[in-house]
Parts: structure tokens; sequence; C-alpha cells
């Protein structure tokens, strides 16, 4: 296993995302996760699952302290009494008096950022929080919530895979410290038999989401979330730190990148993208 330091935080390189994953299988998976090894796992308070993952986690033979545990606050939640009340509810749900990365999940809202930045830094001196950071924020926005947080900004989670090129984004967190948190790693499936992708994991051994899931973790500064509702699959996910991929395939990952890769974008939240 892996660990990525940004800014102070350390955190496992491959995390269990919960996304539109259902409570009965959060319930199933994530105490199955933690038991083949994972110790990073990811939920939102919009997802509607964080009670579950509380229950999950408190119900696995992990002990709370080894978990690097991560939720988001919802943009409906973003001025700064329903923020606070937020992270308490969330918290309560979650099972736990902290969490280890609170992110603010989207970046479009009437609210100034500089209230939520400092919101984010009121938990994490309150204690609730151990780290802060952001999600779908474009370069411009990781520079403002910078230098107005007086807490470090620990990760950007963007999506990222690919066919999509961060390059500029990436670099943009590595000169502040920060790290990037990918989401939909699998392209929402579109890997999994991509000719280039499959010519690699054949030469490996490996699945293609065993080497996207490689070729994420292997970028300095990056972390990444791999979902499957499959404990067989949540378990060849976790294979990636036994191989290595080469400069030249990496290389021809990159490769595959082009302008219409993006496919998270909903128009009343994103921002204007790099």
């Amino acid at each position: 296993m892996f660990n990525v330091s940004a800014n102070g935080a350390t955190i496992p390189a491959i995390g269990f995302g919960t996304f539109r994953m259902p409570g009965a299988d959060v319930l199933r998976m994530v105490p199955a996760v933690l038991k083949l090894g994972y110790r990073h796992v990811d939920t939102a308070q919009i997802y509607g699952n964080e009670a579950e993952v509380g229950e999950a986690i408190a119900s696995s033979d992990v002990p709370r302290a080894d978990i690097f545990l991560t939720t988001k606050v919802w943009v409906d939640k973003y001025r700064h009494d329903d923020f606070i009340r937020s992270v308490d509810e969330s918290l309560k749900k979650l099972k736990t008096d902290y969490v280890d990365l609170l992110l603010l999940h989207w970046p479009q809202s009437d609210v100034s950022l500089a209230e939520r930045i400092g919101a984010l830094n009121e938990v994490r001196d309150a204690g609730k929080v151990r780290h802060i950071g952001v999600s779908n924020f474009n370069i411009a926005l990781m520079a403002e919530s910078v230098s107005l947080s007086k807490a470090p900004i620990v990760t950007n989670q963007v999506e990222y895979h690919p066919y999509l090129d961060q390059t500029a984004v990436l670099d943009a967190a590595r000169k502040s410290g920060m790290s990037i948190t990918a989401y939909y790693a699998m392209a929402d499936g579109k890997v999994v038999g991509d000719p280039t992708i499959k010519a690699i994991a054949a030469a490996h051994g490996k699945s293609e989401a065993q080497v996207v899931l490689r070729w994420l973790a292997q970028q300095e500064g990056v972390v990444t979330l791999s979902k499957t509702v499959s404990e067989d699959r949540a378990k060849s996910n976790f294979e990636i730190f036994d191989f290595e991929l080469s400069p030249g395939e990496m290389r021809a990952l990159h490769a595959l990148a082009r302008p219409d890769g993006r496919i998270v974008s909903p128009r009343n939240l994103a921002p204007e993208w790099d």
C-alpha cells in the first residue's frame, strides 16, 4: 500500500468510494474492503449513505484511528451556520467525533468562497476535522482557496482518467503541496476493452482496471478512488502495488486524453474548467 503526502496529510493512495451506493451495499462492502486492506473510505452528505458508512466502520474489526475517512459538505449547506450544523450531523451519522478530510463538494454557490473556507477552518480548529480540501475546483479557485485558508488545503478531488488530461491541475496542485484525488477512474467503464489499455494489461497479466488504477497511483501526488459492489473486483482493484508501469506505458496512457474526455460537468455546479 502506498501513501500520498500532501501538506501534512498522509492519505492512502487508493480509497474506496461510495458514490451512488445504496445503504445495503455500503453495509456489505465497507467491512469487506477494510478486511482486504483498504484504509481510506470516501463518502459525502449528498450520497445519503453516511449513516451506513459509519455503521460499517464501527462494526468492522479495524480501529477507527487506522481509517482515513472523507466526507463532503453539499452546496446547500455552505452558509456558515448551516455548514457547522451539517458537519455535526455528518459526524453523528458517521459515528465518529472527527473526519480525516472534509471537502467542499462543488464550487458554484451564492455563498462567498471566503465564508466557505472560513467554515472549513473553523471545524478544523474545533477538532471535528483533521484536514480540509476542495472538490471539482479549477486552478484559479484552488489558488483562491489556498490564499483564503489559514490551514493547508490538502487535496482537490476531481474527475481523472486516461481520457481526461489533468496535467495543468496536477501541476498547480503540486506547486501548492496539494494532492489530487481522482474519481471516475474507469471513465464510466470506457477503459474496459480499450485496445491500448488492454495491451498493457496483457503485458503485466493484469486487468484494464488494475492498469488504470496503477497509472493513477504511480503519478506523484495522486490518490485514486475505486468503487464497486463486487468483493472480487474490490480485491482485484487493491492488487496494484505488485507491478509497475514503464515510462513508455505511462506516456501511452496519458496519450489517450482527448478534448471531449470529461464526463461529469453539471451546469449549475461546475466551474469553468481548465
